[in-house]
């Protein structure tokens, strides 16, 4: 609507609400992959782990990891 007010342009309407649904489906499907990426390697510090002996600890430490990346 707030398109249609400023330009009176059907076009530039259509143009602009494609673009910004493009520009949405574009950032989700990039954040999917960062999830599937993040649980990866999450899972593989776990099963790394296994080799050492105790999953937990390593889980805590890729946590500790994970939120001090966040700051």
């Amino acid at each position: 609507m707030t398109v249609y007010f400023a330009s009176h342009s059907i076009r530039a309407v259509v143009v602009t609400t494609l673009t910004c649904s493009l520009l949405l489906q574009l950032a989700y499907f990039a954040s999917v992959l960062f999830l599937i990426w993040r649980s990866d390697c999450a899972s593989r510090d776990c099963r790394m782990a296994e080799h050492f002996g105790s999953c937990k600890e390593i889980s805590v430490v890729a946590r500790k990891r994970m939120s001090a990346a966040r700051l």
